[in-house]
């Protein structure tokens, strides 16, 4: 029997060290450096680069396109994570490893692909300008793009959660006389909720970084279909290395401020339920 505190991978201390040197020179010394590069600047500099009417509609289609994919994401990725962690049919193999394409394509070839099939000349896309509905290069093509590149991460996190759920506590519910509708949303949501919340976290910051899917599909249009990542670009190839870099801290701020209120909302979760993440 291992002795109180004794490891079975011994040298704590050398990995701890190595594990955060390893995350310094990954993660925390490019972004210190991002910081570092707009100290030069004064207040009124940063904040005419990052308050410029172009820049906050940009922030304000950002958000709202991702938001709104991670929604979509959140509903109809949790029904095909049910449907894959709950039941066997033909070609579930085969749906459950579609689900993943979007994690191995390159993102230009995913927009160049929704481009062609949502476009007004597309496959899809012309039976919808028949219909009157125009999809790219509009907020709506830039959501479903977002909706694309975000599901994985939706299926992922819940399928697991959902494969871990005892039956026997559908059944207790159902010997009680619960109903299926009330076992649903009163015993099986409340526990997937913390995987669910996740994975619609996860998704939502995938879309506010999103660029190569987008780009194709969006139109690119200043003050109405230009997302914050590709302004970040026209500012560079503009040379505006200020305004580029401060837009870009805006963006890492955000992204931080979010996975901080994730990881709140977990400890909050678990110290009232009980439970881990």
């Amino acid at each position: 029997m291992l002795r109180k505190g004794h490891s079975v991978l011994p040298g704590f201390g050398l990995t701890l060290g190595y594990s955060t040197l390893y995350l310094s020179l990954i993660v925390l010394l490019p972004l210190a450096a991002l910081a570092a590069s707009v100290s030069h600047m004064t207040w009124e500099q940063f904040w005419s680069a990052v308050a410029d009417e172009r820049a906050i509609a940009s922030y304000r289609l950002t958000v709202f396109t991702a938001a709104a994919a991670a929604a979509t994401n959140a509903v109809f990725g949790f029904t095909v994570a049910w449907c894959l962690a709950r039941y066997r049919f033909p070609g579930r193999r085969w749906m459950d490893a579609v689900i993943d394409l979007p994690f191995a394509l390159p993102t230009a070839v995913s927009g160049i692909v929704l481009t062609a099939v949502y476009s007004p000349g597309g496959w899809l896309g012309a039976w919808a300008a028949k219909a009157g509905l125009k999809i790219a290069y509009t907020p709506a093509g830039i959501v479903l793009a977002m909706v694309f590149i975000g599901l994985p991460f939706v299926v992922r996190m819940v399928a697991p959660a959902i494969e871990d759920l005892d039956p026997e506590i559908e059944e207790a519910a159902a010997s009680l006389g619960a109903g299926r509708l009330r076992t649903f949303t009163h015993v099986l949501l409340p526990a997937l909720v913390p995987s669910l919340t996740t994975g619609f976290a996860l998704a939502f910051a995938r879309g506010l970084g999103e660029y190569g899917s987008v780009i194709f599909i969006a139109g690119n249009m200043p003050m109405h279909t230009e997302i914050t990542s590709l302004l970040i670009v026209t500012k560079l190839d503009q040379y505006d290395y200020a305004a580029a870099t401060s837009i870009a801290l805006v963006m890492l701020a955000a992204s931080f401020l979010l996975l901080l209120s994730i990881n709140l909302l977990q400890s909050r979760y678990s110290r009232r339920y009980g439970g881990s993440w």
